[in-house]
């Protein structure tokens, strides 16, 4: 950080009952893959209820960079794809975002060649590429590293049949990009099945693609000569809808929770259910009336459709509202534990051990200044910030904000007492 500069931080008053409906936005994890694949339509492609995160900014000035013709309007995306060249894109923006590596499946389906710098995101530990790079090896492209950037290259791509050897959402979804316009049938086994796989599957039929089998364990590609633009609405975010199903869940006095798809937070909902908690399905709303009593309970995270590991952080804030002891064990992501110490400083009964976080309660949370260490251990922290005694500050926001969209303003919608402030950087270092 430059010297004398400003950082922004939240500020939350703790204590205050959440309460009324709160709006989810379109899925991070499908915007982040539909800005990507619309690339490969010869004529322009809109896609509607896009988040407004910092992710998809990102990814529109990439595509700018590359040629692309980029409107965006508020939640509406045009994307005009006829004039963008294969060049090479550097580490810049690609290095603010891990799902930058989807244009490289979408620029080798274009263009039979691509080269982009290795990107950022997150640090959540070991989340090798080698299952994107095996599938496109299969397709036909020889992968290189040169001076820290993937280039793909191919003659042609030709159909293959791939076994993902770990069920990857981003090796599901590359290949899929990759193989769309290529010569004949593609067949990936151990896919993925999370929603956003089937959301991206829907835009690339809407363009002409013909896939088979999203959201099996099987998909069937077979490959066509073009793809054309079309118009697409993006799913609700169901990790969104997940943390304010948390959040009603610990500090919500009658909390409504509106554009959701129950179906795709059922992990959740059950686990909630076992701890004691009220929830009220109707088509596309959750309602989840006050909770008197919650009961430990443990977690493990699982791929879709078991219990997302993005929600294992908010839900440890909870776990610190139960009676007894719980423990949440992590099978995707070992190193996504930072949070605990954070929660720590804030009177948390809280401890990690290997792969598994155990928590004890009830416990009355204190406020304290503490850092996201990620996005949802961001989303954590604001929940445990929202339960505290006394003003809580979280640093370190610009996790949060990659991933969810318009957070301060549909928290004080519910009653919540937050608000984003500018600190200076003497501020900043933290006893």
């Amino acid at each position: 950080m430059q010297k004398g500069s400003d950082m922004d931080v939240y500020k939350i008053q703790g204590g205050k009952p959440l309460q009324g409906t709160i709006s989810v936005s379109g899925a991070k994890n499908s915007a982040v893959a539909l800005i990507p694949a619309s690339i490969l339509a010869d004529s322009p492609v809109t896609l509607e209820g896009l988040p407004e995160i910092s992710d998809v900014l990102t990814l529109q000035a990439l595509l700018e960079d590359i040629g692309g013709k980029v409107e965006l309007d508020g939640k509406t995306m045009v994307i005009d794809p006829t004039e963008i060249i294969s060049m090479p894109l550097p580490n810049g923006n690609v290095k603010k975002l891990r799902a930058s590596y989807y244009l490289m499946g979408a620029m080798l389906g274009r263009f039979k060649h691509a080269a982009i710098g290795l990107p950022g995101g997150c640090h959540l530990g070991p989340r090798p590429i080698d299952q994107h790079i095996k599938g496109f090896e299969a397709l036909g492209a020889t992968v290189t590293n040169e001076h820290g950037a993937i280039y793909l290259r191919a003659k042609e791509l030709r159909g293959a049949k791939i076994y993902l050897d770990v069920v990857s959402v981003g090796a599901t979804i590359n290949i899929m990009l990759a193989a769309v316009l290529a010569k004949g049938r593609t067949t990936i086994e151990n896919a993925a099945k999370e929603p956003e796989i089937i959301d991206v599957a829907t835009l690339l039929s809407n363009m002409g693609a013909k896939i088979k089998g999203a959201g099996t364990n099987i998909i069937r590609i077979d490959g066509v000569e073009k793809l054309h633009g079309t118009r697409h609405t993006i799913i609700p975010d169901r990790i969104e809808a997940g943390t304010f199903m948390i959040m009603a869940a610990a500090a919500g006095d009658g909390v409504t929770i509106d554009n959701v798809i129950p179906f795709h937070v059922e992990a959740l909902t059950s686990k909630l259910r076992e701890m004691g908690v009220t929830i009220v399905e109707k088509d596309e709303q959750i309602f989840i009336p006050k909770t008197e009593k919650l009961s430990a309970v443990d977690v493990k995270t699982l791929v879709y459709p078991g219990f997302p590991t993005d929600l294992q952080q908010p839900f440890s804030v909870l776990l610190t509202q139960a009676i007894g002891s719980s423990m949440i064990t992590d099978t995707v992501y070992s190193a996504r534990f930072k949070h605990i110490d954070e929660i720590g400083r804030m009177n948390a009964n809280a401890r990690v051990e290997g792969r598994s976080s155990i928590l004890s309660g009830p416990t009355s949370l204190e406020a304290a200044t503490v850092r996201a260490s990620d996005l949802r251990a961001g989303a954590a922290l604001v929940l445990a910030g929202l339960l505290a005694d006394g003003e809580t500050e979280v640093r370190d926001i610009h996790h949060i904000e990659r991933g969810y969209s318009s957070l301060i303003e549909k928290l004080q919608g519910l009653g919540a007492e937050i608000s984003k402030v500018k600190i200076s950087e003497s501020a900043s270092i933290r006893e």
